[in-house]
């Protein structure tokens, strides 16, 4: 269902937003009256992105991992946009399926980089502008193997666990002003991200869900846009699970 208007005047940043979750979001937001900016690594996927999304989407070359390159990009976003009222940290990846003791040194540093660092690096670049403009909604993208931790998944688990604690802590930082800071912890959600894992961890996943099925984009992308529109006014720091009833506490 389409709340008409719902973000008629908004903006919002999306990251990862070119694809997945992060393309569902930024089109349901654009459909409630928002202007988007997708920042994401691809550029080709950014240019089929803003041309599916039309005019009121734009797009930002955007590397997480790296804070000169977030620094710019919000600078550039706030240029073209006049400001930044939402932000949807959406990026990151699963590294590889193995167990802690083989798992590759390079690819740990990788998964936090985009996972933990990116997710800093994002939050850290949209507040002062929220502050600036006196509203602001944040909503971090964690997931429930931040909660419970997956087996073959040390490094996803871990960084998923610190999106968690970065989201709660902010939150707190920011009780007094009017940024509301959120994050989503959904179980697996069908999209391209499953390329990055073994069948036999996607099995797994499946059999830890009691619903029996995985997620679909458009229903994570629908507690999202809640938690990022003006009626999520009395909640911070807080974590909204979608996980087919896997999640226990």
């Amino acid at each position: 269902m389409i709340y008409e208007n719902r973000y008629k005047g908004r903006r919002a940043v999306i990251t990862g937003g070119a694809s997945g979750i992060g393309f569902g979001v930024a089109s349901r937001l654009v459909a409630e009256g928002a202007s988007v900016c997708l920042w994401d690594v691809n550029p080709d996927s950014i240019a089929k992105a803003t041309a599916e999304l039309g005019d009121k989407a734009m797009g930002v070359q955007v590397n997480v991992a790296d804070w000169d390159t977030v620094e710019r990009a919000a600078s550039e976003t706030v240029a073209k946009l006049g400001g930044i009222d939402v932000l949807v940290a959406c990026a990151g990846i699963t590294g590889p399926n193995t167990t802690l003791w083989d798992y590759p040194v390079d690819s740990w540093r990788q998964v936090m980089d985009i996972n933990v660092n990116g997710i800093f690096h994002c939050n850290r670049a949209v507040v002062p502008h929220m502050m600036s403009g006196g509203y602001g909604r944040i909503v971090n993208i964690a997931s429930v193997a931040g909660k419970e931790g997956n087996p073959n998944a040390s490094a996803y688990s871990t960084s998923k666990a610190a999106v968690i604690g970065l989201t709660k802590s902010l939150g707190k930082e920011l009780a007094k002003t009017n940024i509301t800071v959120n994050a989503v912890t959904p179980a697996a959600v069908k999209t391209a991200i499953f390329d990055q894992m073994t069948q036999q961890h996607i099995d797994f996943m499946l059999s830890k869900i009691p619903m029996g099925r995985f997620g679909l984009v458009e229903e994570i992308t629908s507690l999202v846009c809640w938690i990022a529109s003006d009626e999520c006014s009395f909640t911070t720091g807080s974590v909204f699970d979608a996980s087919g009833g896997r999640a226990t506490y």
